[in-house]
């Protein structure tokens, strides 16, 4: 990341309040970036953006990617240089509870946001958020997915993302790439994300560590489904040093992958036993076999294409990733440390290792 290019731009992040929005907009702020954003209350509670008061270092829009007008005015208001494209119904159990809002949330609030770019000259760049899920995991990939691969989806959420590749594919090549004016726009595919300040439902380490604070075992639905693990401040990384270059070189504009390398790709289970060493104090996990849905028994991402064209590399190997999310949690939970303070540390820590 280079604070010296951010500390001149404003930044539109929508779904802020959410656990990666949040992490993304305290470190644009700390970089000296103008920051507003556009997204529906925080998903949990408690959650990190309230904990770390992130509403305090952004202009803080509440509204829904559905409403196509207020979105178009936020950013017609607001005149973004860079714009952050977060907002998204992130999970796979809720697709299968709703998969009409899950469409609806990401598909046409990608929709919304692209129509709203069209009218908007002075936004340079776009990063919309994506996942590793939205490739077609029946066709085989030994060594990680590329960017190239076919797109799917077994399950509403994963299937929607790959939608939103799609859309966004269409908007750049029917659009964006016509007038040099506009937006150049690009996606990101990150892996399992993990760090401080996660309190969502049905994902591993919050799952953990809300069992471990009531002395429960945590229950987990498939132990030995393998995923690309890495710290919250890897991907988002990615984020940012894809929407420099893109800044300058439009021809950037495409699909990217963010993944940790090969020996971060580990099954759940493996994860939850080393998180349930870290936190000590008798933490253990089930497993509950009749969990509902379908599920990838196998994620992997080939991120070569970003390591040579960004020349962006993760930092931190699996244990260590682990190790800073429990630490995190611990001093949070145990320690009534402020939220703030760890996030704030972590990013420094972070970059530090630059």
């Amino acid at each position: 990341m280079n604070r010296a290019f951010w500390a001149t731009k404003r930044v539109l992040i929508t779904g802020h309040t959410g656990f990666k929005g949040s992490w993304l907009a305290l470190w644009l702020y700390k970089a000296g970036a103008k920051l507003a954003g556009y997204a529906l209350n925080p998903p949990t509670e408690p959650n990190l953006f309230d904990a770390a008061n992130v509403a305090s270092v952004i202009h803080d829009v509440r509204a829904d990617v559905r409403d196509p007008s207020t979105l178009e005015n936020t950013i017609r208001s607001f005149a973004p240089d860079v714009v952050f494209h977060l907002a998204a119904q992130p999970l796979v159990l809720a697709s299968l509870r709703n998969p009409v809002d899950t469409y609806a949330v990401n598909v046409l609030g990608t929709v919304n946001l692209l129509q709203s770019l069209r009218n908007a000259p002075f936004v340079r760049a776009c990063i919309v958020v994506t996942s590793d899920k939205c490739y077609d995991l029946s066709a085989p990939a030994a060594t990680g997915h590329r960017e190239s691969d076919p797109l799917g989806g077994a399950d509403p959420y994963s299937s929607s993302k790959a939608c939103v590749e799609i859309v966004t594919a269409a908007y750049r090549s029917s659009f964006f790439a016509q007038r040099a004016d506009l937006a150049s726009v690009a996606t990101a595919r990150a892996g399992n994300v993990i760090g401080g300040g996660d309190w969502a439902q049905n994902r591993l380490v919050p799952d953990l560590i809300r069992a471990f604070t009531r002395r429960e075992a945590a229950i987990i639905r498939n132990p030995s489904a393998v995923r690309p693990w890495q710290h919250v401040l890897e991907p988002l990384a990615g984020y940012l040093i894809l929407a420099e270059k893109l800044y300058e070189k439009p021809e950037l504009a495409g699909a990217w992958n963010f993944g940790p390398g090969v020996d971060a790709e580990q099954p759940v289970e493996a994860v939850a036993e080393e998180v349930c060493r870290l936190w000590g104090d008798g933490a253990r996990w089930q497993h509950d076999p009749s969990a509902p849905g379908p599920e990838a028994m196998m994620l992997r991402l080939d991120a070569s294409k970003a390591r040579r064209e960004l020349e962006w590399h993760p930092r931190l190997d699996l244990r260590s990733a682990i190790e800073w999310t429990v630490r995190w949690y611990a001093m949070f939970e145990r320690d009534s440390r402020s939220a703030r303070d760890l996030v704030d540390a972590d990013i420094e820590r972070y970059e530090g290792m630059a």
